[in-house]
C-alpha cells in the first residue's frame, strides 16, 4: 500500500513538472503612418504577449495612454489573429506569429506598430 502511494505521488510530481511554464514575449517601438495619419512615428508602443499552451493573452500600451488587451488562441504554425478595442471605439487588428526564433507582432489600425517579439 505504501509503495502504491509513493508511486502515485512520484507520478503526480513528474506530471506537474512536465507542464510548460507560460512564455512571455515583448516588443517596444515607434509607429508607422497609415493613410490618413501623420503623427505615428512619434507614438511609442510596448506590446507584451503571454503564451500558455494554445492560449495567447496580450497587453499593449502607447506611451501616455491607457493599457489595452487582447486574447486569442494560437493558430496553425503559431499564427495569431484577432482584434482589440482602443479608445474612441476604434479597433486594432492584431496579427502575428509565435515560433522559436521567428516570433513577431503587428498592431494595425490608427497607426501600424510591428516588429520581432523578444522572449523574456
Amino acid at each position: 500500500m505504501l509503495r502504491v502511494i509513493a508511486g502515485t505521488v512520484a507520478l503526480l510530481l513528474v506530471a506537474g513538472a512536465a507542464q510548460a511554464e507560460p512564455a512571455v514575449y515583448t516588443w517596444t517601438g515607434m509607429g508607422v503612418n497609415v493613410p490618413g495619419s501623420s503623427k505615428c512615428p512619434t507614438y511609442k508602443m510596448t506590446i507584451n504577449v503571454t503564451v500558455d499552451g494554445d492560449s495567447v493573452k496580450g497587453k499593449f500600451q502607447q506611451e501616455n495612454r491607457p493599457e489595452r488587451s487582447f486574447e486569442t488562441t494560437l493558430g496553425k504554425n503559431g499564427a495569431i489573429k484577432t482584434a482589440a478595442m482602443v479608445g474612441g471605439g476604434g479597433m486594432m487588428d492584431v496579427i502575428g506569429q509565435i515560433k522559436d526564433g521567428d516570433s513577431k507582432i503587428k498592431l494595425d489600425g490608427y497607426c501600424k506598430f510591428e516588429g520581432p517579439l523578444t522572449k523574456k
